[in-house]
């Protein structure tokens, strides 16, 4: 194994007992009803990533009424394209795809260039919005509420995030059931209850996007570094979660 390998992120070790994951996924489906029993027509959009995994196999082995979509941006890995087909034969479930409208991504590179998103952080975030927030948003159209994988401890943006808020810019309720998990409780119960794992993670990428837009991490980064690496850290957010007023 080369030197540039050994230094790669790897799977993190896990520790928790198996009482502590029921306990973490008991509680993790009660957090799920109280939402679908507050709001009607509730959807989460996956990624697919170790966060939305475990989100995934809470929704599609209690049977809450939740919809779960993935945006297809057009600019995914193909691992994460065949992840999307390996979980729906895993859960018998059916996934949605959200696609990025042909017009909005076609303005893009008119304007842009198909990579211009590496010339600035406004490019960045134009083509994030094309290839992200426009399908998301079409996505969520008439939902009465909507649920993310992230976790507090996973970048600088989310420190203060808490179980449930108001997405302004939406005009629904917002839940982040794993607000509060730690990475070993994530880690712990996917290996604990056999969630299939997206490939890249074994190749060093903890966080996983656009093909363009995600790379592998040494060890000793950030979580999110991997993530428009060209950026300034506090700039590791692509649209999806950002309120009005941000």
């Amino acid at each position: 194994m080369s030197g540039l390998a050994r230094e790669l992120w790897r799977l993190p070790a896990v520790s928790l007992a198996p009482s502590a994951i029921e306990i973490l996924t008991a509680e993790l489906r009660q957090r799920l009803r109280l939402v679908t029993g507050a709001h009607a027509g509730v959807r989460f959009a996956s990624s697919m990533a170790a966060e939305d995994m475990v989100l995934v196999d809470a929704i599609a082995t209690s049977g809450v009424p939740i919809e779960i979509f993935t945006i297809d941006t057009g600019r995914l890995h193909e691992e994460t394209v065949r992840m999307v087909e390996v979980t729906e034969r895993h859960y018998g479930i059916l996934i949605g795809r959200a696609a990025a409208p042909e017009q909005e991504v076609r303005a893009f590179v008119e304007n842009h260039g198909l990579n211009g998103f590496y010339e600035s952080e406004d490019a960045k975030k134009a083509c994030c919005h094309a290839r992200k927030v426009v399908p998301l948003n079409l996505a969520l159209a008439g939902a009465g509420a909507w649920i993310t994988g992230q976790r507090r401890e996973q970048a600088v943006t989310r420190t203060e995030l808490g179980l449930a808020e108001h997405d302004e810019a939406r005009g629904i309720a917002k839940y982040n059931p794993l607000f509060d998990w730690s990475q070993d409780a994530v880690w712990s119960y996917l290996q604990h209850r056999n969630v299939p794992l997206h490939p890249l993670h074994r190749q060093g990428y903890p966080s996983i996007g656009c093909e363009p837009c995600t790379r592998a991490i040494r060890a000793d980064e950030d979580l999110r570094a991997g993530r428009w690496w060209w950026l300034r850290q506090e700039s590791k957010e692509c649209g999806l979660h950002l309120n009005a007023a941000q």
